[in-house]
């Protein structure tokens, strides 16, 4: 699969870990004024690198924050856990921050992430059922229909239809609910994975009526090459996402990603 029409973009996906709030504020804008396309962060609520007990904030929070701090560049997590919130609620909340980002504009520029949940710290910590991967994924099959109908029913209506983004590679359950939900599926796939998974993708949109041509492909870039990153673009990826994490957050990485992206766009 290859891509001719979508322009090749970059998400930032800043680890609200290790920093003061004061330090993710800034960073976030240096990497708008640098041109990043989307910037996301994670939904956790302790580190998943470095010191377990380190600094860390929550993510939906954030995300209003720099909602309002910003005016150009998307923003969304990467990605929401499904368990920790009622599906009516995180519609609202969807709605809220991409009115909140829509200043200026009338347009909002918030992408819904969303995912199964993982990680067992978080559910046990915070009081939430953890289950089995299997309910998890039944749990998040059940709320995208929800949130999708709260949507229509909130007043007011977002201002725009929120971009879904799925994270996940499971091609029995996952897969299905990005062909009936997502606008985006974001996996960690390497370049021959990735192939065979748009093959069970496509797959799946025959079998709900789905055009897949609708769902953008995105991918991890961590300690990928620009070989790989090439690879990956001829299949079809064309939303590419960096993580860095605190206390210092080194730009460096995103800047050269950047440049790529625009030789690709040129």
């Amino acid at each position: 699969m290859t891509s001719t029409k979508r322009p090749v973009r970059i998400g930032v996906q800043i680890a609200p870990q290790h920093a003061p709030y004061e330090k993710i504020r800034d960073t976030a804008a240096a990497l708008e004024d640098a041109g990043t396309d989307i910037l996301f962060n994670w939904d956790h609520f302790y580190p998943l690198s470095g010191e377990p007990d380190g600094l860390h904030f929550e993510s939906w929070t954030m995300l209003a924050a720099l909602a309002e701090q910003t005016s150009r560049v998307e923003l969304g997590a990467l990605v929401n856990c499904n368990s920790y919130r009622n599906a009516n609620l995180q519609a609202d909340m969807a709605r809220t921050i991409d009115h909140i980002s829509a200043k200026g504009t009338g347009v909002g520029r918030f992408i819904f992430g969303t995912g199964s949940g993982w990680f067992e710290r978080d559910y046990a910590e915070y009081g939430y059922e953890f289950g089995t991967a299997g309910e998890r994924l039944n749990a998040l099959a059940a709320a995208m229909p929800v949130i999708e109908e709260r949507w229509t029913k909130l007043n007011p209506a977002p201002t725009r239809d929120i971009p879904v983004l799925i994270g996940g590679g499971g091609e029995k359950k996952t897969l299905k609910i990005v062909a009936k939900h997502a606008d985006i599926w974001h996996s960690f796939a390497d370049p021959e994975t990735l192939e065979r998974k748009l093959g069970v993708l496509a797959g799946w949109c025959d079998e709900v009526g789905r055009d897949m041509a609708e769902i953008e492909v995105s991918n991890e870039l961590r300690d990928k090459t620009v070989d790989e990153a090439e690879e990956l673009y001829a299949r079809g990826v064309t939303l590419f996402t960096l993580g860095i994490s605190g206390p210092d957050y080194d730009l460096a990485p995103a800047v050269d990603w950047l440049a790529w992206r625009d030789s690709k766009n040129a």
